[in-house]
């Protein structure tokens, strides 16, 4: 099935993920700032920051980690286990891959504590965590004929490339150089690893998985950030 104009241009405007990442992230470290400023304490401050993330997607990229935990881990063939992931109810998987989602990445916030070293991670994270996307959509097959995968198409080698390189840019610059390049490398690791579990076990990828490499990208980097 040939992509249709829509998903065309979102393959072609592949290469802004990490921008887009940073936006987000931005409004995350305004609310944990904000937070802060009226006499929060670190762990409530943390808690909404994630909360604003939530809200300006939608909780997109969490459903889509949901939905693939279910599937990958509740499934016992490849077409249950994109039956499962195309089902809007979510099982326990899911159900726990939510929660440890959140308290990781508000235990990490909260850990790290001061207001700007906090924000600055989390506009990493945002951003480098979105940065690996392109490329998993350029080398992972859509493991469906319908559905984003199939719809938005592959992006062209050289924007998944400058996805990567302006995310690697923005994780050096808020993280500084040694840290950010560390979070950046162990995210990408991890989003590798869950891409070949993907690809083993339904072929390739969905939109659902692309919500999940986001997120386990995003809480990587937030506990590198945390790190002492």
């Amino acid at each position: 099935m040939a992509p249709d104009s829509s998903g065309r241009r979102l393959a072609d405007a592949a290469w802004a993920f990490p921008l887009v990442g940073a936006g987000i992230g931005g409004i995350s470290a305004l609310a944990f700032l904000t937070s802060q400023l009226l006499g929060l304490g670190d762990w409530p401050a943390a808690v909404l920051a994630v909360l604003a993330g939530l809200a300006v997607t939608g909780a997109l990229h969490e459903d889509g980690l949901a939905d693939t935990a279910d599937g990958l881990l509740g499934g016992r063939d490849r077409e249950e286990k994109l039956a499962i992931m195309r089902d809007s109810r979510h099982g326990t998987f899911g159900v726990v891959a939510l929660v440890l989602s959140m308290l990781l990445r508000a235990a990490a916030l909260a850990s790290i504590g001061e207001a700007i070293h906090a924000g600055l991670a989390l506009v990493a994270a945002h951003a480098g965590s979105r940065a690996a996307l392109p490329l998993a959509m350029r080398v992972l097959a859509p493991a469906r004929a319908d559905g984003l995968g199939a719809t938005a198409g592959r992006p062209r080698t050289l924007r998944a490339v400058a996805a990567l390189v302006i995310g690697l840019l923005l994780a050096l610059t808020s993280l500084g150089p040694a840290r950010g390049a560390t979070a950046f490398g162990l995210a990408s690791a991890a989003i590798i690893t869950l891409g070949l579990l993907a690809h083993r076990s339904i072929g390739g990828y969905t939109g659902d998985t692309l919500g999940a490499f986001q997120q386990v990208g995003e809480i990587v980097m937030l506990l590198s950030a945390a790190a002492k």
